[in-house]
């Protein structure tokens, strides 16, 4: 091979001898505490069957959309849902994207500009920082939900300034306090980006629509992969900055839109999960039994996303095995996806989940550690 490739092979090797080399695996089958499919909905009959039928009904969904939205992709389903999503979280715009990460990086990647100052959480999630990188504003850190730390840093700002946060942490299943920094952000005149990947559907619509933050957050980040169980994002704005990402936002104009099969999926998931409202309550019921089990976390009492903390890789290693033998799926999450020293098993909890199964796991954990 050409020694210019010497340095990607070096790396690889590294994280071989790590034991931490990132590999394609297919989905085995076991108990599942490690996706996102928070309600279940990914894998629920009923909605499935919904699915089915809608398609069977209207077989031109499933049609390829030949095109960007700017040119042939755009169609009365993708408008109308926009439509639809606006009002249910009572917003001015809604503007599809086909993943979060495409719709995290349309925003940060287009909004600031080089004279700008993006303010971040410590922990936000990779596409927000991949996103900054691309627009060239200036980016900060602030320490994890630490309001006195955000301020002390907004005091020193001039020109725009954003704030880049998630409600709900993805890795450390904390909640952010979201309503004392939308003060913060009206206070200081910066302009609040909320991504709600991971509480949207868990939490109702998500923590901005629960306390009614609409107004005091420039733009909130909603996506379908997760507890909606199908695909895709919304950016919940209003129409000047729906207008200007269409025009100046580079994942979105210059990329194929998806068929109109992923719009209609989000349009008909946002009426089964108000049909199904149990799901979040069994979901509640179900953390309630794991936190009985007494392992120390982080993570916050009701969210679906228990961290363990385990700073050791190969005691980390050793803990994924043993559940993997008794048949559970989980994801250990080695550094550099999370800073060195603070590796962990990641749980993931769901409606589904029985008890047996989670008292099975929390009495292996403990053992354990």
């Amino acid at each position: 091979m050409c020694n210019h490739f010497l340095p990607l092979e070096e790396a690889l090797e590294k994280r071989k001898q790590a034991g931490i080399l990132r590999t394609l695996r297919s989905r085995k089958e076991g108990v599942d505490f490690y996706s996102n499919n928070y309600l279940g909905f990914a894998k629920n009959k009923t909605f499935l069957k919904l699915l089915l039928k809608t398609v069977q009904e209207n077989p031109e969904l499933l049609e390829g959309s030949t095109g960007s939205r700017l040119i042939s992709g755009n169609t009365s389903v993708v408008t109308e849902t926009e439509e639809f999503i606006t009002k249910e979280h009572q917003y001015e715009s809604a503007l599809l994207f086909p993943s979060g990460y495409n719709a995290n990086l349309a925003l940060f990647a287009a909004l600031p500009n080089r004279h700008d100052t993006v303010i971040v959480d410590e922990k936000i999630h990779r596409s927000v920082h991949d996103a900054c990188k691309m627009s060239n504003a200036k980016k900060i850190k602030f320490r994890h939900n630490d309001c006195g730390h955000l301020e002390d840093i907004l005091k020193r700002q001039q020109g725009t300034v954003y704030i880049a946060i998630e409600s709900l942490y993805s890795m450390d299943g904390d909640f952010s306090p979201i309503s004392e920094i939308a003060d913060l952000a009206v206070k200081y005149n910066a302009a609040l980006i909320v991504d709600e990947a991971h509480a949207f559907g868990v939490f109702g619509y998500g923590l901005v629509d629960r306390f009614h933050l609409q107004k005091n957050v420039l733009a909130t980040v909603v996506t379908y992969g997760k507890a909606l169980g199908t695909h895709g994002a919304a950016v919940l704005t209003n129409d000047m900055i729906k207008s200007y990402l269409i025009n100046f936002a580079s994942s979105f104009i210059y990329t194929t839109a998806a068929h109109d099969f992923l719009w209609m999926s989000i349009r008909k998931g946002y009426e089964f999960l108000n049909e199904n409202n149990t799901a979040p309550v069994q979901l509640q019921k179900n953390i309630n039994i794991f936190r009985r089990g007494n392992i120390k976390s982080p993570s916050d009492e009701n969210s679906p996303i228990q961290a363990i903390i385990i700073p050791d890789n190969h005691q980390l290693k050793m803990l994924a095995e043993t559940l993997s033998d008794n048949g559970f799926l989980i994801y250990p999450i080695f550094s550099p996806t999370v800073k060195e020293g603070t590796e962990r098993l990641r749980i993931c909890l769901h409606s589904f989940n029985t008890e047996e199964e989670i008292v099975m796991l929390t009495k292996i954990i403990n053992e354990f550690i």
